[in-house]
């Protein structure tokens, strides 16, 4: 599969992430700001500045993490997952702020005129810091997906966007520093705003589509192909299928349709069981919940319950369910029974 559920390693290894990207962000934000004393680069000055949201980012996330992985209880049935949507939208407004605050910046050096100074200090500072940010973005990221943490998913891509804004950076001091032409620093650092601000409504939009249930389509489609390879005796067809997220546990009900002459019992024992194999073969943590409607002797040639005193016709095969017919709201047409 390719996914599998969190194990506590997993959790353990998204906590000291998310402690690292504090310990290594901070001390990164230190040689950016010391470089830009340095050089009076608004390039080095925008590189600088989107380190502070990586920073906030990183003190955030901690707290995230751990109240995340709390368990559901009476007041939150669902769990604490869904505050690490809030973390991510936050980290992405603030990357957006930051981005505005650069272009402002970026203005002003314009109008200027103004030359930085002392640019290969500033290269290789740039350099070393990126380089760091581009191994921390990919521990991040491997750690959040590990854990399922949507907080350190976005922490970790913010901080590999940080990586590809050193580099615009560092071409821009080289550029200065060939040229000498004092409009091309601020240029770089307007350029480097631009991608930030989109970078952050990018995060954004992102998080308010978890907090807003926006239909999970990855989820959806991993849960349709495990029904399509395991579907016992009795469960005829399964359709307005959905799925949500709350941080990294999930919540998925369907509709089943299951033989009329079940009864109640029947039915509840047949359902719960299935619920409890598709749950064991699905790779996030979650719970499952299925409604059973009665076939109303519209899918006898689909249903391979044999001793059913109501059938129409023998039955010929089982339904093979189209993503499309899962996650409908209604039944196929073709099996709607006549009035």
């Amino acid at each position: 599969m390719a996914n599998s559920r969190p194990t506590p390693d997993d959790i353990r290894l998204g906590r000291r992430a998310s402690y690292l990207s504090l310990i290594v962000g901070g001390s990164l934000l230190g040689f950016k700001f010391w470089a830009y004393r340095v050089t009076g680069s608004d390039a080095v000055f925008a590189d600088a500045v989107e380190s502070i949201v990586n920073v906030v980012a990183a003190g955030l996330a901690i707290a995230v993490v751990a109240i995340a992985a709390k368990p559901a209880d009476r007041e939150h049935p669902y769990g604490h997952g869904k505050i690490e949507y809030f973390s991510a939208a936050f980290e992405g407004g603030l990357i957006a702020f930051a981005s505005v605050l650069i272009w402002i910046e970026a203005v002003h050096s314009l109008l200027r005129a103004e030359s930085p100074t002392n640019l290969g200090f500033g290269l290789v500072v740039t350099v070393g810091t990126g380089a760091a940010n581009c191994l921390l973005g990919w521990y991040l990221t491997y750690a959040g997906r590990k854990a399922q943490s949507v907080a350190l998913i976005a922490s970790g891509q913010h901080v590999l966007s940080d990586f590809y804004s050193s580099a615009v950076v560092a071409l821009g001091l080289v550029a200065a520093h060939l040229t000498g032409w004092p409009w091309v620093d601020p240029l770089a650092a307007i350029a480097l705003g631009g991608f930030l601000g989109w970078t952050g409504l990018r995060i954004v939009r992102g998080s308010v589509g978890g907090l807003l249930d926006e239909e999970d389509l990855e989820s959806l489609r991993e849960f349709a192909r495990i029904v399509s390879v395991d579907r016992p005796e009795g469960i005829i067809q399964i359709h307005h299928v959905r799925a949500i997220r709350s941080g990294r546990y999930h919540h998925i009900d369907a509709h089943v349709v299951v033989p009329e002459v079940w009864d109640v019992a029947e039915a509840h024992r047949r359902t719960e069981a299935f619920e409890a194999r598709l749950m064991q073969g699905y790779p996030h943590d979650g719970e499952l919940h299925l409604h059973v409607d009665p076939c109303r002797r519209a899918y006898c040639r689909h249903c391979d319950v044999r001793e059913c005193p109501i059938r129409r016709f023998p039955f010929e095969s089982k339904l093979r369910l189209s993503f499309e017919e899962l996650t409908s709201p209604e039944e196929p047409v073709s099996y709607r029974p006549v009035r």
